[in-house]
């Protein structure tokens, strides 16, 4: 039974929302940011990335940082930028880039959910990055930026989707630089999806661990005894269906290769020269180095274990390890990750102007293999999953 929690979300005046919209934070970094907020003082990357109104040498985890995300957010307040709610409301958010169209309710969700894990998560957090967070959402009193869940698709809920968005006109319509399309609904009868969902046995953690984590902290640090109905035991997601959800490759780059790392590879498995550069179906990857494609398939795992049937688990053990060296994907400076959205041309870029020796672009996983690694209580390896559309942040902004 999962507990959906209507809140009195901040949010942007129509006519304001495309220049307070923006990326989440972790998908860009502090320069990207700086470009992209440029001439935009109302965007909320002056809040969820406030490192770009200080100093650039200023150290990303100073006091400083936290207390000018914090006040940038009260100026948002203050100035009439975002507009609060009067009474608790849910949304439906719908995301359309290209074809493809995905919907799913804006809520809050309960961080006992979280804790007694009917919300299940499938990646490993940093502590680092959880501390991060944290501070954020403590010295802001706000979680300013959605996590992405997914559940199995359920009629009764698809039923009052689409009777919210038949019948009613959405607040917010507008088209984001990227071309992706935003639209957000008030629902006008919260109490038919808290319902609904309570029928719901389990959500499953797509995008946003570490916002998960840190909330679940947050709310251990001020509860005083067991769990509440205070507004820091919930945090907002978007609950889309599995049906909906679209994930992408999430590829690699390796920065130096030894000279024989060609020959090595053709002693222990069967290459085909200048294949597609996208692998066309699972247990293939592609390789490109010196100008060429290679592809070949790797070698099966058990079905016993969900973790070690995954390509990138598959990649870890028969290639990064034995060939590269590479012990621990997150640690070694040797790799680097390059999200699908930004093509195999991407790759071939980084390698032809000498940024890296080889670059391997996989087979996305698929869903199905996401919630088979969380209900095991499994984790995935780093960087197994890139989804998209991303939400965008900015929207609605949960306060306490």
């Amino acid at each position: 039974m999962i507990h959906i929690h209507p809140f009195k979300a901040w949010r942007p005046k129509p006519e304001l929302v495309e220049q307070a919209a923006c990326v989440p934070y972790d998908v860009i970094d502090t320069e990207e940011a700086r470009q992209l907020a440029e001439g935009r003082p109302d965007s909320f990357l002056h809040v969820i990335r406030p490192e770009i109104d200080l100093p650039e040498e200023t150290d990303l985890y100073d006091d400083q940082v936290y207390q000018t995300g914090a006040a940038n957010l009260k100026k948002m307040q203050d100035s009439g930028v975002l507009v609060q709610e009067d009474t608790p409301q849910l949304y439906l958010y719908q995301q359309q880039m290209g074809t493809h169209t995905q919907t799913g309710l804006y809520s809050c969700v309960s961080v006992r959910d979280y804790d007694e894990e009917r919300i299940l998560k499938h990646e490993l957090t940093r502590p680092d990055k959880e501390d991060d967070r944290t501070r954020h959402i403590l010295t802001q009193r706000a979680h300013a930026e959605p996590v992405m869940l997914t559940y199995e698709p359920d009629d009764d809920i698809t039923r009052l989707t689409n009777k919210v968005l038949s019948t009613t006109d959405p607040v917010y319509s507008f088209t984001a630089v990227d071309g992706v399309i935003h639209r957000v609904w008030q629902v006008r009868d919260p109490r038919a999806f808290v319902d609904a969902f309570r029928n719901v046995e389990k959500l499953y953690v797509a995008d946003g661990h570490h916002r998960c984590k840190s909330a679940s902290r947050v709310a251990e640090k001020l509860r005083d005894g067991d769990y509440g109905d205070e507004e820091f035991e919930f945090f907002p997601a978007v609950i889309i269906p599995m049906d909906e959800m679209r994930i992408l490759s999430y590829n690699r780059i390796i920065h130096n290769i030894p000279q024989d790392f060609l020959e090595k590879l053709g002693a222990s498995f069967e290459l085909t020269a200048d294949v597609h550069p996208a692998p066309q179906e699972p247990g293939n990857i592609s390789l490109y180095t010196g100008g060429r494609w290679y592809g070949l398939q790797l070698p099966g795992a058990s079905d016993d274990d969900a973790v070690a049937k995954l390509d990138v688990s598959r990649l870890h053990k028969h290639i990064l390890l034995p060939l590269l060296g590479i012990e621990n994907q997150r640690t070694d400076p040797n790799i680097s990750f390059v999200g699908g959205i930004r093509g195999t041309e991407e790759l071939e870029r980084l390698v032809d102007e000498g940024k890296a020796g080889l670059a391997i672009s996989m087979y996305p996983t698929s869903i199905e293999e996401l919630t088979a690694v969380a209900d095991n209580g499994q984790l995935m390896p780093p960087k197994s999953t890139w989804f998209e559309p991303k939400l965008r942040s900015g929207l609605l902004v949960h306060t306490f």
